[in-house]
C-alpha cells in the first residue's frame, strides 16, 4: 500500500496549523453547536433558513477539522536550511527573464504568495541562493527565475 504524502514544513507553519485546530475545535465548535440549539429553538426546521445555515457552517467546520488533523499527522518538520539557501520557510524573490519580480513563500502550507514546495517553481528553487539562475519547467512552458533575495 502506498504511504501517505508527508507535508514538509517548518516547525513555525506546524504551529500555525496547530493553533487553528485548537481554535476549531474549541470556540469555533462551540459556537457552531449554540447556533444550531438557537435555531433549532425558532420552531420548524425544514423552513427554518438559521438552522440550515448552521447545520451547513458545521458540515464545512468539520471538513476543515479533518482536514488539519490529517495534515498535522502526515508533517514532516524540516530543519532549518543553510543560511542563504532556499529551503522549505524561506520567503524568496524572484525576477524573471521579462523583470518581473514576485515574491513567494515555499510552504506547503498554502496561504498567500505560498508556493508548495513539491510544485514546479518550489523544487526549482529549492537549495538555490541569491544570485542563482533556475530553470522551472511548469506545465504551461519552461522558464527560468532568478534568485533576487532569500529570507528565513
Amino acid at each position: 500500500m502506498n504511504e501517505p504524502k508527508r507535508d514538509r514544513m517548518t516547525q513555525a507553519q506546524h504551529d500555525r496549523l496547530a493553533t487553528e485546530l485548537a481554535e476549531l475545535e474549541g470556540p469555533r465548535r462551540t459556537e457552531v453547536v449554540q447556533a444550531i440549539k438557537v435555531a433549532r429553538e425558532h420552531g420548524d426546521l425544514s423552513e427554518n433558513f438559521e438552522y440550515h445555515a448552521a447545520k451547513n457552517e458545521q458540515g464545512l467546520l468539520e471538513a476543515r477539522i479533518r482536514v488539519l488533523r490529517s495534515r498535522l499527522q502526515q508533517a514532516e518538520i524540516v530543519g532549518d536550511a543553510e543560511a542563504g539557501r532556499v529551503a522549505v520557510g524561506s520567503v524568496v524573490e524572484i525576477e524573471d527573464d521579462s523583470g518581473s519580480r514576485l515574491e513567494v513563500e515555499i510552504s506547503s502550507v498554502g496561504g498567500a504568495g505560498a508556493v508548495s514546495p513539491d510544485s514546479p517553481l518550489g523544487s526549482a528553487l529549492l537549495g538555490a541562493a541569491e544570485g542563482d539562475t533556475v530553470d522551472v519547467n511548469a506545465p504551461r512552458g519552461a522558464w527560468r527565475a532568478t534568485v533576487v533575495a532569500v529570507r528565513s
